[in-house]
This record gives C-alpha cells, sequence and structure tokens, in this order.
C-alpha cells in the first residue's frame, strides 16, 4: 500500500483533530496502517460490534484519513478500508495576510448617478455641448452619459464606482485619480476652489485648486472647443488607507479605510463638490478623456489583500507531526 504525507494548517484539521479524539479510532488507525481491512475483520481486532466499528469509519472518512471501497465477497459485498496518510503534519503557525493586488474601475465624467450644480455649469461631448450652457437641466439629458467634460460654480457631482472584489478579501486602501480645477465665468487662471471628497458620505478630504485653468488648449480638447473657456486641470489623487486620507502622498485627514464601509459586491459612492461653507467657493471642473491633458475619466482602485498560509519558503514554525503507525 502506497503512503502519502499530507500538511494541513491548524483551521483546517479541525475535523481530522476531532476524528483523532478517540482512542478506539487511533487503534483503528493503526490497524489500518499495516494492511487494509474489512470491517469484520476490524471488528474482530477491537472486540467491537460492526455497527459500532461502522459509525467510527464514518467519522474517519469524513475527516479523510480513511477511504473505503466495496468489493465483492463470497456473500455478497464487503466494505474494505485503508488508511490514506503515512504522515499528517499540522502547522501551527497562523495565516498571514498576502498582498493581493488591486482592481481598478475607470468610469466617464458623464456617468454620475445624482447632481447639484449651479451656474455657471455645463457639460459637453467631445462633438459638442449637452443642452444649454449654464442651465442645471441640461445635467439630466440623456446626452450626459457622453460626457467628457463638466463644470458648475458650486454644488456636487456623485458617481457609483462597482467593487466586485472578492468576498473573502479585505480592503487594505483606495485611490481616486482625476483631472480637475475650479469653475470661474470663461476662464481665471488665479480662482480659489475648496474641493471637497467624500467616499460613502464621509469626508475624506479638501483640495484648493488654484484656478481654473486657460490661456492656452487643452492638449485633448476638441478643435470646436472654444479658447475662451476652461481648457485644463490638474491630475490629483485622493487616497485612504489605514493610516489615514492623502492628496498626491500628503496627509490630509485622520480618515481611515476601515471608516468607509467599502464592501464586496456593493457600490462605493464617491461625491465631488465645494461645500457651501467653504472658505474659497470656486466652483469644479472635471475632465475626461477627450478634454484636457490627461487621457482618463475617474479612476478608482481598490488595493485588498486576502488571508493565506505563510509562504512554504518560510522557515516552519510550531509543526508537529502525527505519525499513523
Amino acid at each position: 500500500m502506497q503512503h502519502h504525507i499530507k500538511e494541513l494548517s491548524a483551521h483546517e484539521s479541525v475535523a481530522l483533530f476531532r476524528a483523532l479524539g478517540s482512542s478506539t479510532r487511533a487503534r483503528i488507525i493503526e490497524l489500518l496502517a499495516e494492511r487494509e481491512l474489512n470491517i469484520g475483520e476490524l471488528s474482530l481486532a477491537l472486540g467491537l460490534t460492526q455497527p459500532s466499528v461502522t459509525k467510527h469509519i464514518q467519522i474517519l472518512e469524513e475527516a479523510g484519513i480513511v477511504v473505503s471501497d466495496y468489493i465483492a465477497a463470497p456473500q455478497g459485498t464487503q466494505k474494505r478500508c485503508r488508511c490514506v496518510f503515512e504522515r499528517l503534519l499540522v502547522d501551527l503557525a497562523p495565516k498571514v495576510p498576502v498582498l493581493d493586488g488591486f482592481a481598478e474601475t475607470e468610469v466617464p465624467v458623464g456617468m454620475y448617478t445624482d447632481v447639484d450644480v449651479r451656474p455657471t455649469c455645463g457639460l459637453a461631448t467631445k462633438e459638442k455641448f449637452i443642452g444649454l450652457v449654464d442651465a442645471p437641466v441640461s445635467f439630466f439629458l440623456p446626452e450626459r452619459s457622453q460626457a467628457e467634460i463638466l463644470w458648475s460654480a458650486g454644488g456636487w457631482v456623485q458617481y457609483a464606482f462597482p467593487n466586485t472584489i472578492p468576498v473573502n478579501c479585505h480592503i487594505k486602501s483606495i485611490e481616486l485619480v482625476m483631472e480637475l480645477g475650479s469653475e470661474a465665468p470663461g476662464y481665471n487662471n488665479q480662482y480659489p476652489s475648496d474641493i471637497t471628497v467624500w467616499v460613502n458620505e464621509v469626508e475624506v478630504g479638501t483640495w484648493t485648486s488654484p484656478g481654473d485653468f486657460g490661456g492656452s488648449r487643452g492638449q485633448l480638447n476638441p478643435s470646436w472647443y472654444p479658447d475662451n473657456m476652461n481648457q485644463w486641470g490638474v491630475l490629483k489623487t485622493w487616497l485612504v488607507d489605514g493610516e489615514g486620507g492623502y492628496i498626491d502622498g500628503f496627509q490630509i485627514s485622520d480618515v481611515k479605510i476601515d471608516s468607509l464601509n467599502i464592501l464586496p459586491w456593493a457600490p462605493t459612492k464617491v461625491r465631488i463638490g465645494v461645500k457651501p461653507d467653504a472658505k474659497n467657493q470656486g466652483g469644479f471642473t472635471l475632465y475626461g478623456r477627450s478634454f484636457g491633458n490627461y487621457q482618463l475619466g475617474l479612476i478608482f482602485r481598490v488595493r485588498h489583500e486576502t488571508e493565506e498560509q505563510e509562504a512554504k519558503t518560510k522557515p516552519k514554525r510550531k509543526s508537529k507531526a502525527v505519525d499513523s503507525k
């Protein structure tokens, strides 16, 4: 009979420990480690009834220690049992988190789920303005899903990012990347605005945009887009991890990732806007793939980790061998 060695972590060994918690089952393992036996032979060796032996075998089978086959016998069939492993190794080292990667979603600036804007405001596709400029109702026209730029003198715009990472993952951090600036009539390079980001209604932090930039055309702007309007923005990254909230690597709040209630297979709501009591009421402009200087929409990244055993290349700690012989 060929024997094998199996290595288990402690959390995987509950059924194994339960199966071994009986002197009778330990004796069965010893007998089967020597050779295959049927239920009748085990019954004689142990001095137990066959139904009692059958019950013990079932527990060992559920733990994966013993397997049985039904073979022909002179009188019907017999159940022959054998031990699967020669040795079981149980690693008592705890599971450790292993960085697994990140999921990234890009949403066009026109794919908002809710909005509260005020003039001066507007939005446009790469071919034309949508509706009328400075008319908030234009933000509710069906064409808004194709918008590649939008601007508002105040209020906010909200997006929902799908989160399809595995349910057994622990979220380490999130990043939100966008090109944005202030919103002034026409443009004004010295027009500050305090632009805030919220995630699932939790305020992450505020960046003060220096101005609504123009005077030179954005590299991606379509030819029809007027020269006397906002042309380009600044690429900014909001990040939240286990230590706090950051903008471009500089900490701006004590908000931690666990407070954002980001869940697998649930949308994450991101709001961008200017608070009513902000010192600099300069509005906001969001640039998409066809406007400004950066060919991107709004990018949302979720970095996550999964619980796994320590790599087998690491030294073993506190391992115990359960020998079937």
